[in-house]
């Protein structure tokens, strides 16, 4: 076994742990967001090649030889994927593992919640940018905002706990709605978390102007609520984390004008076993090769050498065009339809 010893890092180039793997399920998903997949029709990953739950939770155990204690499941939609909750069980025996997470749209959650809670899901975060039927309607392309919210109801209902809410905030669509959702947090005793529109994947319509930054968003919680009070956390989390006066806590996800680089630990699983170091990345590490090989020394070599060489600081190397006004779209569509790993619906945003 080449696993990392005990009490020892993985690190990369610029000294950051192997921590944290998301693992995207499927490519599929029962929305059109015009930010994410605005078309209706998309080269999809091949149904062969698609990981079994048995060999993610051989690959998530390999992973933890090297230091990964965070799993958090996506998609495309993840409760697409059927009988997910069995791949839960099977991390859920592991461990390594500390904490195992789950994004969705929250449209299926009202009939899933209750298994996904047996099963041994941890935490679930809710994918929700306006509380708008008729803005919701427009940026998804479907009329289902009644079960996300029953969805998201429902999460109290079964117990489960640590919910969040990410808001993608974008200029001019949901820059009124920020304080609403806030308060709907509240509510529903989520945390809510705002995202700065994010120049990732292609075929939508990014632009500088329509990022609604990490400053503007404080400000605009000042004014409805008065002081804002930064929350100081010795974590790796992509959120930066902040407190109202009543107690209430957010998160903002700067990625676009601050980058956290830096700190970044996590990486991306395919659903068919392409992994990815970096959001941004262009090229990944195939590791369905090896793993349907019974090769666990490749995959180990693998995954050691492709982190130790890391490089990646995607969302920096995206700040930096800024300054020559050469931050537009970040892939063409032609490209996406070459290669479907590009799209961020295949690699878990």
């Amino acid at each position: 076994m080449n696993a990392v010893p005990a009490g020892a890092d993985l690190l990369d180039t610029f000294g950051r742990p192997l921590r944290s793997l998301r693992v995207s399920v499927t490519d599929r998903c029962n929305l059109r967001c015009h930010y994410c997949m605005p078309e209706d029709e998309y080269a999809w990953l091949p149904r062969e090649t698609l990981l079994s739950f048995e060999e993610i939770n051989r690959l998530v155990e390999i992973f933890a030889e090297f230091g990964v204690d965070k799993v958090r499941l996506t998609g495309g939609e993840p409760l697409l994927r059927r009988n997910l909750p069995t791949l839960i069980s099977l991390l859920k025996r592991q461990t390594a593992i500390q904490d195992i997470a789950l994004t969705t749209n929250g449209i299926l959650l009202d009939e899933q919640a209750e298994s996904l809670r047996d099963a041994g899901l941890d935490r679930i975060t809710v994918s929700l940018d306006t509380l708008k039927p008729d803005r919701f309607r427009s940026l998804t392309k479907r009329d289902t905002f009644d079960r996300v919210l029953r969805g998201i109801a429902h999460v109290r209902t079964v117990g489960l706990t640590g919910l969040k809410i990410d808001t993608v905030a974008i200029k001019g669509f949901n820059d009124d709605e920020l304080v609403e959702l806030i308060e709907y947090g509240k509510c529903v005793e989520g945390e809510v978390r705002f995202i700065e529109y994010m120049d990732v994947g292609g075929a939508n319509d990014w632009g500088m102007e329509k990022v609604l930054s990490q400053a503007e968003m404080l400000e605009t919680f000042r004014q409805a609520y008065g002081s804002v009070e930064p929350i100081q956390e010795n974590s790796s989390a992509p959120a930066r984390r902040f407190r109202l006066p009543d107690g209430t806590t957010f998160g903002i996800i700067p990625s676009t004008t601050t980058p956290f680089c830096a700190t970044c630990d996590r990486s991306r699983l395919t659903a068919d076993g392409m992994w990815y170091l970096c959001l941004y990345a262009r090229h990944g590490v195939d590791l369905r090769e090896p793993l349907r090989m019974n090769d666990d020394a490749s995959l180990r070599t693998r995954i050691r050498s492709g982190w130790q060489q890391r490089v990646d600081r995607g969302a920096e190397d995206r700040k930096a065009l800024e300054s020559s006004s050469e931050r537009g779209q970040f892939i063409q569509i032609d490209e996406l339809r070459q290669d479907p790993h590009l799209e961020m619906h295949a690699r878990g945003g």
